[in-house]
């Protein structure tokens, strides 16, 4: 069973960049993307790659970021 820690401030998108840990991502209470893993990030702009040709460009404003920790 996984952990699901929110991602809000900068240093949570750093750490989370840094550790390659998967992600999940909401809009409007669906999920919209998981699995990927943060390739870059500014105050705007959250990207995720999830395949090798495969990258997901998400408002930081519109969605809710949730780095998967195992227990």
């Amino acid at each position: 069973m996984a952990l699901n820690i929110r991602l809000i401030t900068d240093q949570d998108f750093q750490e989370a960049l840094e550790r390659q840990a998967p992600l999940r991502v909401f809009k409007d209470d669906h999920i919209i993307d998981t699995g990927g893993i943060i390739v870059r990030y500014d105050s705007e702009t959250v990207v995720v790659q999830s395949g090798v040709g495969d990258l997901a460009y998400h408002s930081r404003s519109a969605c809710e970021f949730f780095e998967l920790r195992k227990r």
